[in-house]
Formats: structure tokens, sequence, C-alpha cells
């Protein structure tokens, strides 16, 4: 966990305790090698001979910077892929001047798109990854008084970005933007498992034996919430907890203290699918790597 913005926070202590497996892989055995069938009497003509066995023609390679159809309008912005399946089978796409209704289609470099009208151009993926501070809110139904995180945001590209997930106004940490329809789509599920790590400061003391009950996990309208992993933090009161959980919902990471009768003063998102605050001051954002980026598809 996090000590202070910007720097990597010790994540174990003398009292770590870890609560069930919360979706972590195992690896995969080996694979053994297949076999070699004998080859059937007949599948080698004889000299001489034609041989009767059917050839399969073979289907035409997709190239490799070919996208289908309603990825290439939903990375436009226009509308959802689901949405674009609906406007392709109305007849409502034009590619190249021609309506396309065919489910899959894939257009290649160069194609003219034209969706409901108007010619559409995908845009460029753009991943930014910000250290909210405290008194912005993601969403433009919260109170006016309050600043929208996308004004911290608003000089780094000119792309139609989105936040993913939520944060209310009182939770700090880190916040990644996109335009990537599929990565929001993606880590908005609630099935999603990609680790976070959470620095809580509480009213007062955890007790060790509420530590270990919310280690084994917790309960909320019969569904079973489970921890990775609760620790005391290193070098700092008994008030300073780090937990680690996968779920997308950050307003569960209050829930569980609350239940046990503990007023949160702060949330701190420390680390998000791998991302750290490292080297990120409270308030500023840069761009992801690209193996951050593969990083992240790969959750």
């Amino acid at each position: 966990m996090n000590k202070k913005d910007g720097s990597s926070r010790k994540s174990t202590s003398n009292r770590t305790t870890k609560g069930k497996p919360g979706g972590f892989s195992k690896p995969k055995p080996a694979m053994a090698k297949r076999s070699q069938k004998p080859k059937k009497a007949g599948d080698t003509p004889v000299a001489g001979e034609k041989s009767t066995k059917a050839v399969t023609p073979a289907k035409p390679k997709v190239k490799s910077d070919d996208i289908r159809l309603n990825k290439y309008i939903a990375n436009s912005g226009a509308c959802s892929r689901r949405d674009a399946d609906i406007y392709i089978q109305s007849g409502n796409v034009k590619v190249n001047g021609i309506v396309v209704t065919e489910m899959g289609y894939q257009v290649k470099p160069g194609d003219v798109v034209n969706f409901d009208g108007s010619t559409i151009i995908p845009e460029r993926k753009e991943y930014i990854l910000l250290n909210k501070p405290k008194n912005f809110t993601t969403s433009v139904e919260d109170d006016r008084d309050m600043r929208n995180v996308f004004e911290l945001v608003k000089n780094a590209t000119k792309a139609r970005i989105q936040a993913i997930g939520r944060m209310d106004k009182n939770t700090t940490g880190l916040l990644l933007f996109t335009n990537d329809t599929d990565m929001i789509r993606k880590f908005g599920l609630p099935n999603q498992k990609s680790p976070k790590i959470y620095h809580v400061s509480l009213d007062k003391n955890l007790k060790f034996e509420d530590l270990e009950k919310i280690a084994g996990g917790v309960s909320f309208d019969e569904h079973r919430l489970y921890v990775d992993e609760i620790s005391y933090i290193d070098d700092q009161p008994k008030t300073e907890i780090g937990i680690k959980l996968r779920t997308p919902n950050v307003k569960v990471v209050r829930a569980i203290f609350e239940k046990f009768s503990y007023d949160v003063i702060k949330v701190d998102r420390v680390s998000f699918a791998g991302l750290t605050k490292k080297n990120l001051p409270r308030g500023n954002w840069r761009f992801l790597t690209e193996q951050e980026i593969i990083n992240l598809k790969n959750f």
C-alpha cells in the first residue's frame, strides 16, 4: 500500500490476512503432444491414379488491418457495437457507397464508411491514468457545485474519452479514462476480476478480530464478497488499512467497514489492475505505456 501519493505503499505487514481466492487463475498443465494418426488407406494416391479425397477450399484470410464493421462504427463513437448491428441490419450503413447488411463484414484500410447519413472515422485509442483528488465527481448528475473529473484531463486529448467506473467526490486515487469502448465495457462487468488496492482510513483502530472476519468475506443482501487481502499498513496507526478487492464497485469499500461499525474517513485507490500511482502526484495524469495497455487487455 502507498504511504504517500506518488510512492508505492507497502502491501504487507506483520499481520497480513488473506481471504478466499479472488479469481487468480491456476497455471495450466503443459499440453501433451498430439500423436500423429496413421494415414488411412487411400489417403495417398497410387502413382498414375487420381485422389478421390474431397478437398475443402481455403477460406480467404482476414488481414490484420481489417476490422469488423460494427466495431469500426463503435470506435468512431457513434454508438455501441450492439446498436451498430441494428443499424447495419436496417440498411443504414454504407461502405464505399454500397449498403452493407452483412453481419461480420470486414472494413479494409481506405474504405469509406457512411453511418446513418454521415461519414465516420474511428478515433485513435487513448488511455489516460489520473490520480483523482478529493471533491471531484465522475457523474454529471451530481451536485452542480461539485467539479467534474473531466476538467482535470480536458487538455490531454481531443478524443471522446470516458471514465472506467465511477468515483464519488470523497474517494481519491487512480481513475482510468479511454475511448476504447471494448475496455470500458470489459471493466464495467460485475464479474470483472482485475485487482484493486485501496488505502482506507478509519475513525478508530480496526480490531484484529474484525480484520480476520473481513478477510473471510463479507455478505451483503445474500451476496458474499470475497477479500483477496487485508492488512494494517506498516508504521501507521491501526486506523490505516490496506485492502485488495476485485469488485469494480468502489462503494463496496466503504460498505465493508461500515458493516462493522467503523466510520470511513478516507478511501484512496492506490492500484488499479496492476497500475500504480508511482510518479503520479495527486491531480496529475499520464498516458499509459504500450505494455500497460497490453497488460490491461489481458485481464
